[in-house]
């Protein structure tokens, strides 16, 4: 009788993690399919509007750059704010809105770089970002002890960023290059494990559309994890035509 009952909840408990197990694998796997379509559609409108000069002197040859430049910025805080009252399709909406938006400001690189160069640093980028996104999901160290530390190097890249407009330093943007390429590897991690946690801490009990608009807000998180890695990575290994 006593290994009978024993057994019993073992049996269950083991049920339980595999249905958690399998939940989780199913809201990662989300996560990455809305970051992976709004990367390809970032790409696709950055690609499709360096094609056209028109397009390029409308947008960076007029003040309307800075519309542009900014519009993704007021995208994030407005997801952000606005995500837990949104209904998961306009959750979608915006996201896609965003995506669409940030491809419009990162058409440049495809006049200021070689298309050679780009399709190298993106796929140097996937590769990093792959690998420490796989290490945040696995390690069973705690990486929340680092938020702190990336936060301060995030919000010193943002500062230094700002600053390099009106100074135009090479060598202060070498600086914010490599800074910022080591503080966004690390947001891949950290930013990977908090996604899992959250879906193990509280999500896995949501319904439905609390689940997707939290796969929207991780893929958000990630998206721009990866964004800002291939921005930083081209600063550095870009060919300039």
């Amino acid at each position: 009788m006593e290994l009978r009952s024993t057994s019993r909840p073992v049996r269950h408990a083991g049920l339980s993690a595999e249905r958690i197990d399998e939940g989780l694998r199913s809201y990662m796997l989300s996560v990455y399919n809305y970051m992976g379509l709004a990367l390809v559609l970032t790409g696709l409108t950055a690609f499709v509007t360096a094609q056209s000069p028109a397009m390029l002197n409308l947008i960076f040859g007029t003040p309307l750059k800075w519309v542009v430049m900014l519009a993704p910025l007021g995208f994030v805080f407005f997801i952000s704010a606005r995500l837990p009252k949104m209904s998961a399709s306009a959750a979608q909406i915006s996201f896609w809105v965003f995506a669409v938006l940030m491809g419009l400001s990162l058409a440049s690189i495809f006049v200021i770089f070689t298309g050679e160069s780009i399709a190298r640093v993106f796929f140097i980028t996937a590769a990093t970002f792959g690998a420490m996104s796989l290490y945040g999901y696995t390690t069973k160290a705690d990486l929340s002890r680092f938020g702190s530390f990336l936060f301060m190097g995030l919000i010193g890249i943002i500062v230094a960023s700002l600053v390099n407009i009106f100074l135009a330093s090479s060598a202060l943007q070498f600086a914010i290059s490599v800074i910022g390429v080591l503080v966004f590897v690390g947001l891949t991690a950290y930013d990977t494990q908090s996604i899992k946690e959250e879906y193990v801490g509280g999500l896995q009990h949501a319904g439905g559309d609390i689940v997707t608009k939290g796969a929207i807000m991780g893929a958000l998180r990630l998206y721009l994890d990866f964004i800002n890695l291939f921005m930083m990575l081209l600063q550095l290994f870009g060919n300039r035509e």
